[in-house]
């Protein structure tokens, strides 16, 4: 019987837990990190890599990824959608700078209503979204660099220039978090059996929180993986997941040990219910997962 593709995950925290480097990171917490790590998942089937050791809250990753292809950089867009994972940054900025002792629902509950201060401290400044999607050279020319990927898998599928990254250096210093998972690259190829043009993805994560950050990134990943194949009229094959900094903050190490005694259970599939005229339509809605029964969540908290 196949080994669940999940250990490839679960041998990560281990490993870390194990002979992970000890040291103090930016955020003051620390780790225990290695460098370089790679999983592989097959999407072929219909089979989605949402981990099943702790319950992973998929419908905002996905909304996550949606927001970063519609090129948005604001915070009160993606608090609108109900998704909160990036308030830390923001919310620590305002208090350092303003001396404000304020909590996290009252500094979002600002954003949402007061649009002079959405503006003033909920602009995130040009993280992924647009890079992505307005990446400006020195000449001053916008590029949308998901649009030229997808008309390159349309007219040229078998190109080794078929990648986007957010890895803007002359930008970095004005993004409330410089990208993580900063290159993505993809590669087609003909099933010999079915005839069927398969589309594969890799990303490169420069920066991988283990507890909170990979799970996350892994469903959203495939997510994007999926719905390119689908503007492209192909079938996933295989999503290649590499990690460069691969860390387990120390304040998460029961999180650790919990997930280490869990057994994996089998990944849910992933439905598209719906093709967009183009990779800016999509919805939440256009998402079924199906037969995901993880273990219960574990909260563990974020290292700003």
């Amino acid at each position: 019987m196949a080994r669940h593709p999940e250990y490839q995950y679960l041998d990560l925290v281990q490993h870390l837990l194990d002979k992970g480097n000890r040291r103090i990171d930016r955020t003051k917490v620390g780790t225990a990190s290695m460098f370089g790590a790679t999983m592989r998942f097959d999407l072929s089937d219909g089979s989605i890599p949402i981990f099943t050791t702790k319950r992973v809250y998929w419908k905002l990753a996905v909304k996550e990824m949606i927001w970063f292809l519609t090129g948005q950089t604001s915070l009160r867009s993606l608090l609108q959608e109900k998704v909160r994972i990036w308030s830390d940054w923001p919310l620590d900025k305002y208090r350092k700078a303003t001396g404000e002792d304020i909590s996290q629902e009252e500094f979002e509950a600002r954003i949402l209503s007061d649009e002079d201060f959405s503006e003033t401290w909920g602009d995130l400044g040009p993280i992924y979204g647009k890079q992505w999607r307005r990446w400006v050279d020195a000449k001053g020319r916008v590029h949308d660099q998901i649009a030229t990927l997808i008309e390159t898998l349309k007219t040229n599928p078998t190109s080794r220039r078929m990648l986007f990254h957010a890895w803007n250096v002359g930008e970095l210093e004005d993004m409330a978090l410089p990208p993580c998972h900063m290159v993505y690259q993809f590669h087609t190829m003909v099933d010999d059996e079915t005839g069927e043009r398969k589309l594969s993805m890799l990303c490169l994560q420069r920066s991988a929180d283990i507890g909170l950050g990979v799970p996350f990134n892994c469903c959203q990943q495939a997510v994007l993986l999926a719905m390119v194949a689908q503007q492209v009229d192909m079938t996933p094959g295989e999503l290649i997941w590499f990690g460069g900094d691969v860390h387990l903050y120390l304040n998460h190490i029961d999180l650790a040990e919990t997930l280490l005694e869990r057994e994996p259970r089998p990944f849910p599939k992933l439905k598209l219910l719906r093709r967009p005229d183009s990779i800016d339509g999509y919805r939440i809605d256009d998402f079924e997962i199906s037969s995901y029964e993880p273990h219960a969540a574990i909260e563990a908290p974020v290292a700003v």
